[in-house]
């Protein structure tokens, strides 16, 4: 935590000199920055506590089912699915398919906790919202925007990655 306490003094103090410069120069690679930041951050974030809820569930196979997965990935000698003798090809099938329905939306809908989480969405409504402000004041110079996007995405990466190992 104190190295990423760090980085981020190590990387606000420049961009805090660029007051010295412009005000409109400092602002927009601040935006830019504080913005991309929280995007990564918020992603890290979010996909970290995806993987640690998948980790605590029961999702995660038992070395004898990590086994059997490599010898049979596509559990083709699991008799778990038993089917009547009376059946006919077109019920298997369609037996089949609701299976394979059930399972695709059951992994969507847990990969999806990651996509829609509120660590992400508030820091690109925070994105948006304070491109659109410099836009409509007539502050936005692209150039300093995308070098504060860069930095942003660096120092967040590098402050995400300390910060979430050691969480």
């Amino acid at each position: 935590m104190i190295y990423a306490i760090k980085l981020l003094v190590l990387i606000q103090v420049p961009i805090l000199f660029l007051l010295l410069v412009s005000f409109q120069l400092f602002i927009n690679v601040e935006v830019a920055f504080i913005s991309a930041l929280l995007i990564i951050l918020g992603s890290m974030y979010s996909y970290a506590q995806l993987i640690r809820k998948r980790l605590d569930s029961a999702q995660t196979p038992l070395q004898d089912d990590l086994v059997e997965t490599i010898d049979d990935p596509y559990d083709l000698y699991n008799d778990s699915t038993a089917y009547d003798e009376d059946m006919t090809l077109k019920e298997m099938i369609k037996e089949e398919k609701k299976r394979i329905k059930t399972n695709s939306f059951k992994s969507f809908n847990i990969g999806s906790t990651a996509l829609v989480s509120w660590y992400r969405l508030v820091p690109y409504l925070f994105l948006v919202l304070g491109f659109i402000a410099l836009n409509n004041n007539q502050l936005l110079l692209l150039v300093p925007y995308l070098s504060g996007l860069a930095v942003g995405i660096v120092g967040g990466y590098f402050i995400g990655k300390d910060t979430i190992q050691k969480s």
